[in-house]
């Protein structure tokens, strides 16, 4: 059956192709939890076969991600003990106080919407084939879990984050990265309140699937009212239109 992004793409490179797309989802994965915190400065990342498990792909694809981060410097691997964060590798300097309330989780996606439509305008407009491979392989892995009806927030911050990567302006992407904790917050939340019997998953699934066309497509204008419309319609599902009063 084919994936996600192999459904929308009109012309999809071979199946030699997919392992590389997949290597890019791991990437990214372990990318957004070192930059969330996840994985703090000199410690052990978990094992080749943990890894393999957990994003449902196959060593010699983990271990294709880990060598990307071996060389941008994120990790650094100690012969017969693993793979360690290195530094601070590629975690931002910019931060932000943590989400302390339900009102912070609403602001956060107030500012989400100011910097992530204008993000994928740019990367409908500069997006190559690199970026499509990294944005089709985070779209992959929310598809293979919404098959298993399950959400993973890793793989749907991998979609956002390679998203404003794609277009090729270093400050969303920091600025991204820096939220990363934040965003997880609502994300796992409306994770779960997209479980059950009337499960919303496919739903939001198709929502990306149709940023993700825009984008290919080069259709900047459409590209960012869909990213505008997912991230208002994400925090309207997890408020259940019922937004705070802000000014209090």
């Amino acid at each position: 059956m084919p994936s996600a992004a192999q459904g929308i793409v009109d012309a999809e490179p071979d199946q030699a192709a997919r392992p590389s797309r997949l290597a890019d989802g791991v990437y990214h994965g372990i990318l957004s939890e070192i930059a969330g915190g996840t994985y703090g400065e000199n410690q052990k990342l978990p094992s080749e076969n943990d890894l393999a498990a957990r994003y449902k792909v196959s060593r010699p694809v983990v271990r294709a991600a880990l060598e990307r981060l071996r060389r941008e410097n994120v990790i650094v691997s100690r012969q017969g003990a693993g793979s360690f964060v290195r530094g601070r590798g590629r975690v931002p300097a910019l931060g932000y106080a943590p989400v302390e309330s339900v009102a912070d989780i609403q602001r956060c996606h107030e500012f989400r919407l100011t910097i992530e439509p204008e993000a994928a305008r740019y990367a409908a407009r500069r997006r190559n084939a690199a970026a499509l491979d990294r944005i089709g392989a985070a779209l992959d892995l929310m598809t293979t879990a919404t098959r298993q009806q399950q959400h993973r927030d890793d793989a749907d911050f991998a979609f956002h984050l390679a998203i404003a990567e794609a277009a090729n302006n270093h400050y969303y992407s920091v600025s991204l990265r820096a939220l990363q904790s934040h965003i997880a917050v609502g994300m796992t939340i409306h994770g779960l309140a997209l479980l059950g019997p009337n499960s919303g998953l496919q739903g939001v699934l198709d929502e990306h699937r149709a940023i993700f066309a825009a984008i290919r497509d080069g259709d900047a204008e459409t590209a960012r009212d869909r990213m505008h419309r997912h991230i208002c319609s994400s925090r309207d599902r997890l408020f259940e239109g019922r937004m705070l009063d802000l000014s209090l």
